[in-house]
């Protein structure tokens, strides 16, 4: 595991999952590849795009402060 750097996205946590499709861009795609790719570098765990994209938009909606409002 790289010191030197930390991702927004730290280490991926075991959890149940349900399939879901989606289509994007291309460019979002080769750019979530890529995010994959130094997340792995990283964290030491082989990860793809399809396993980090689940904890990218639960951090996103985490974040996200109008979600939250509305949800309440």
């Amino acid at each position: 595991m790289s010191t030197t750097k930390k991702l927004r996205l730290g280490p991926l946590p075991k959890m149940e999952s349900t399939k879901l499709t989606f289509g994007c861009p291309a460019g979002l795609k080769a750019d979530l590849d890529r995010y994959a790719e130094l997340h792995a570098q990283t964290y030491g765990d082989a990860v793809d795009a399809a396993t980090l994209t689940p904890h990218m938009l639960e951090a996103f909606m985490a974040g996200d402060r109008g979600f939250k409002k509305g949800a309440r």
